[in-house]
């Protein structure tokens, strides 16, 4: 199909971050090609610089709980001081792990793979509101999101939901089987959350007819999904009760047979034998090649994309993309790209914060460089970062980004943006951030502009830069 003049910039503005300057231009010749071959076996890029590997992050978060359960004695003091620096340094490396995955967003030539990245981290969230899974989310999207986004779905569902992330954050570690050999001890009970979220967010969705029996019983063979515990490295290598407690998987994942809740367990009218960490995998397995998770995640794609009431001749393409590739995402991001649907001129949805930001950056060809601004920014806006509000993610429609207080503080942020901006010929800027999006009424406003600040404001906040 040949290009018409505004798909370049629909490709670059919609299906990616925004555009920098002279790129709408370089992917005018073909701009389904541009973004299918960003289409990669090995994921979507990583953010650039030296972070805490798991193992060393997993450290550093060992050592802040084993402070954590200190006894008060003279030293508490010390031991208080210890604890918040510990929690400090945390906080910061998660930090600028966010700050180096905006700066990425800011100058990417792959705009669209960066897109469908951060569509997958949000689809299965993991939020900073809890310090615990704040302190690996950056890691979560680095080691189980990025490398698996175009990649099987069940691959990436099972690589998410065993991250310590999603674990710390959804009470998983801790959840113990009554009738495990360490429940039977301990008295200590089974907690649900990550069971719930799996069937009614992740994956198959609420409509799909499971009951709170296929919740508990989801519930019982996820027992002994943890993560390692500060008293794990005290116990002597090669103890048959240590091999028992802490089996090690990838990316700090830990198995611990003595918690997980023996016998077959029967989900969505299918029974699954005892099998140890296995018996939860294969759930979750058949879970991402269910009818209905085909079904939903197909119409979360074409909302995120096109459409907050998305087509749905697009709902169904993406949907036959799914089913007949087994949850391949390569086959659905392409069905996605060819699809006559994603291309209709019209932009409906409305940019997230920081969607906004990063294509601010991009227009302005400057990637942030400190994470203070950023940060406060993005609290100002309503998405501070990492910390989605509910386990749902951040929200995606018009009516959650686009009230009156919320303009308000987008008008603020890029009236400062504007002043400290050192774009010299904000037409041409224009010209460059929106190619045929750019509107007559909003070319003339900025050319007409009393000064440069009002006229990059004006740009900044017309409706087809916030629109995409």
């Amino acid at each position: 199909m040949a290009a018409s003049s505004t798909d370049a910039a629909l490709a670059v503005t919609r299906l990616g971050l925004g555009a920098r300057p002279g790129e709408i231009a370089r992917v005018a010749a073909d701009p389904r090609a541009w973004a299918l071959a960003q289409i990669r076996p090995e994921g979507a890029a990583q953010p650039a610089g030296t972070f805490a590997s798991a193992d060393q992050r997993m450290a550093a978060f060992l050592d802040y709980q084993a402070d954590r359960g200190q006894p008060a004695t003279a030293d508490a003091e010390a031991v208080r001081l210890a604890r918040q620096a510990a929690r400090r340094a945390l906080v910061e490396d998660t930090a600028q792990a966010f700050l180096a995955r905006t700066q990425l967003g800011a100058t990417t030539a792959d705009g669209f793979a960066e897109r469908w990245a951060l569509f997958w981290a949000n689809a299965l969230t993991v939020s900073a509101v809890k310090f615990d899974s704040g302190a690996f989310i950056d890691l979560c999207e680095r080691e189980a999101i990025r490398p698996n986004v175009f990649g099987r779905f069940e691959d990436l569902v099972v690589a998410a939901e065993q991250h310590p992330a999603m674990l710390l954050y959804l009470d998983q570690a801790r959840s113990t089987g009554p009738g495990s050999q360490a429940g039977a001890r301990r008295k200590v009970g089974l907690n649900e959350n990550l069971a719930r979220e799996m069937l009614e967010l992740h994956t198959v969705g609420a409509d799909a007819g499971y009951t709170q029996v296929d919740v508990t019983e989801l519930a019982r063979a996820l027992t002994g999904w943890s993560i390692p515990r500060p008293q794990d490295r005290q116990a002597p290598a090669g103890r048959r009760r240590a091999r028992q407690a802490a089996e090690p998987g990838p990316n700090g994942f830990v198995f611990r047979a003595n918690i997980h809740e023996p016998g077959p367990r029967t989900v969505m009218g299918r029974t699954y034998a005892q099998a140890g960490v296995a018996q939860g995998e294969a759930i979750l397995r058949d879970l991402a090649r269910h009818p209905a998770t085909a079904r939903r995640l197909s119409r979360r794609i074409a909302a995120h994309f096109v459409s907050d009431t998305p087509p749905e001749p697009l709902v169904a393409r993406l949907e036959r993309a799914w089913t007949r590739s087994d949850g391949d995402l390569a086959q659905v991001a392409r069905a996605l790209i060819e699809a006559t649907e994603t291309w209709t001129p019209q932009a409906t949805k409305i940019k997230t914060p920081y969607e906004f930001i990063v294509s601010t950056h991009r227009a302005l060809d400057v990637p942030p460089q400190r994470i203070q601004p950023l940060r406060q920014a993005l609290v100002e806006m309503g998405q501070p970062l990492f910390a989605a509000p509910s386990p749902e993610g951040w929200p995606d429609t018009a009516a959650d980004w686009a009230g009156p207080d919320a303009l308000v503080k987008r008008l603020n942020w890029a009236r400062t943006a504007a002043e400290t901006a050192r774009t010299a010929d904000i037409v041409a800027t224009a010209n460059d951030a929106l190619g045929d999006r750019l509107s007559q009424r909003t070319g003339l406003a900025v050319a007409r502009a009393e000064s440069r600040t009002e006229a990059l404001t004006l740009l900044l906040m017309s409706p087809e830069f916030q629109r995409r």
